[in-house]
């Protein structure tokens, strides 16, 4: 099939994309006579592409760089010149698609991948139904569109963006990517979860006391003020990675892998959050935004001084919820904290599933508070997971510790593991859509973060916190979870 990349001389392309397919090329997992067609504004010929693509591979790629396996990827990467709004220029990108088709005898099966502006994604659609780029299901060459996040800005706005998408490409075409869910560790959930006999027992409101989710970044707003002005961390990371580690976390057992019954449970988990709104968001919500301080010991401006940025912006850089799962595994009231910030200590990812206290006696009696015992799955920066359980100090008096039984993929299994959209870019070819998002999950997770968006746009709704660049988010996300007896994990 042919990969098509609507900017593909950008930098997710140069990054990610264009790496993770010669990682697939050099593990054995490329399907074969694939082309990769890039296209965007750069007046680019096909050798400066292959050059493009060489720089990000040498920058970005787990895997070096192999002369013979580079000569390989290298013949199957072209470049088209167009600009996506202009009339007739499809028609352009169509004569030199049919030609590399042509030439290397390919079946005309495509895949679009949108890796534009949210802004470009609905008059690309028009453009590709215009000229015909997609026919209809059984009806011709396999046709898929692969669309980054975000998916509109609210719910209203994400329901016009599917519907025209829906226009033009069926739901089984449309995959909508996320690439958090290509990553080893949140693949593993299902399989911790559903395949160990001792954990799915107590993954509920019985055995659970509160579980916390967090997805931390180092690094500030950067290049992207214009469009972090517009997005926020609610709508760039709570809306799609957090929600989606959560239903990941929460969802029932499906009774089979296909694509379709694992997003159906997932969807059921979203469906099921306590509405947030009114003055409840107040609460149960903390949006922050971080003030000049330092990062790995150097002085870093706050957000407002960043370039690009508003000096009177009240766009948060950090979020923090505090959210129930109504439905007969959660219902009995266990308690969820997710927390995703910029200009954090550190990146890292981590989900924690704290267990309840054992009751007061023995070893947690006369005073001796034992730490429960808590679950921990690590997303990044070292995937893995561990459990903190209590243990007996060596010696003739009984005491206890809490010790760390760890499991680390790189100890275990060796080498790097497979980039997320290595993963990603092989199941859209060969058209599995589990690690996709569904459009009825998509505006779920709009229809119930809407009302916290709305609440924030009232003039009586109070102003982001403001929290020191590098410290843990502003001190109101602590009395958050305090208030409810608990604290936030020592990352």
């Amino acid at each position: 099939m042919t990969l098509v990349i609507f900017g593909g001389a950008g930098d997710l392309a140069h990054r990610k994309l264009l790496p993770a397919l010669y990682n697939l090329l050099v593990d054995g997992l490329l399907p074969e006579h694939v082309a990769v067609v890039g296209v965007g504004r750069r007046e680019f010929s096909d050798d400066q592409y292959r050059a493009f693509a060489r720089d990000g591979i040498q920058q970005f790629s787990r895997r070096p760089i192999d002369e013979a396996r580079w000569a390989e990827f290298a013949k199957l990467l072209y470049f088209v010149n167009i600009d996506l709004t202009a009339e007739g220029a499809f028609a352009t990108l169509g004569s030199r698609l049919d030609l590399v088709e042509h030439e290397q005898g390919r079946s005309g099966d495509r895949v679009y991948y949108l890796a534009i502006p949210p802004s470009l994604i609905v008059p690309t659609i028009d453009q590709l139904a215009r000229a015909r780029f997609v026919a209809p299901m059984n009806g011709g060459p396999v046709a898929r569109v692969i669309v980054e996040k975000p998916i509109g800005h609210d719910l209203a706005s994400a329901k016009a963006i599917n519907e025209a998408i829906a226009k033009v490409f069926d739901e089984r075409q449309i995959f909508r990517i996320d690439h958090y869910l290509g990553k080893e560790t949140v693949q593993n959930i299902l399989v911790l979860r559903f395949a160990n006999s001792f954990l799915e027992p107590i993954v509920n409101s019985r055995h659970i006391d509160h579980v916390q989710i967090t997805v931390a970044e180092a690094e500030g707003v950067g290049t992207r003020a214009g469009y972090y002005e517009q997005a926020g961390a609610l709508r760039d990371m709570v809306q799609n990675h957090l929600l989606q580690l959560l239903t990941l976390i929460a969802m029932e057992p499906p009774h089979s892998l296909d694509a379709d019954v694992v997003r159906d449970e997932k969807l059921e988990v979203v469906q099921s959050l306590r509405p947030i709104s009114g003055e409840d968001v107040d609460r149960f919500v903390v949006r922050g935004q971080y003030a000049a301080g330092q990062a790995d010991g150097k002085p870093v401006p706050g957000y407002r001084e960043e370039p690009g940025v508003n000096r009177s912006s009240s766009i948060e850089t950090f979020v923090a919820l505090h959210l129930f799962i109504e439905n007969w595994r959660w219902g009995a009231g266990v308690p969820f904290f997710l927390r995703t910030g910029k200009r954090l200590p550190k990146r890292v990812s981590e989900i924690s599933v704290h267990l309840k206290p054992v009751p007061p006696i023995l070893f947690n009696a006369g005073g001796k508070n034992l730490e429960p015992d808590v679950l921990m799955i690590r997303i990044q920066p070292d995937e893995g997971f561990g459990l903190r359980i209590e243990s007996k100090v060596p010696g003739p008096s009984v005491s206890t510790k809490p010790v760390n039984m760890e499991f680390c993929y790189k100890d275990i299994f060796g080498g790097s593991s497979p980039e997320a959209y290595e993963r990603l870019l092989l199941d859209v070819m060969v058209g599995d859509a589990t690690l996709f998002m569904r459009r009825d999950q998509v505006e779920a997770s709009w229809s119930w973060l809407t009302p916290i968006l709305e609440r924030w746009s009232q003039q009586s709704a109070a102003a982001p916190a403001l929290y020191e660049a590098g410290t843990w988010g502003p001190a109101e996300a602590n009395r958050l979870i305090e208030a409810t007896g608990r604290r936030w994990d020592t990352l």
